[in-house]
């Protein structure tokens, strides 16, 4: 199912995207656009994301890089 429409973001992807490190919507739409266009994703894409602990918070919040290998799943959407 399509989270966002604008960029043909799948549900998939923001889970696997969440799974990688992304925290927050803005961490996913730097992943893969979603969200960045008209903005009616947003709220699914918090909705995905829930209110659980992030394992990689603690790093995000330091600045360090947390996504790792966006372009290979790029590749596999």
């Amino acid at each position: 199912m399509f989270v966002c429409s604008c960029f043909g973001v799948t549900e998939q992807q923001v889970k696997k995207h969440a799974e990688d490190g992304a925290c927050t919507p803005r961490q996913i739409a730097s992943a893969c656009k979603a969200g960045t266009d008209c903005g009616s994703c947003v709220r699914r894409i918090q909705a995905l994301l829930g209110r659980g602990a992030c394992p990689r918070r603690e790093s995000a919040d330091q600045g360090e890089p947390v996504l790792s290998g966006i372009a290979d799943l790029e590749e596999a959407a």
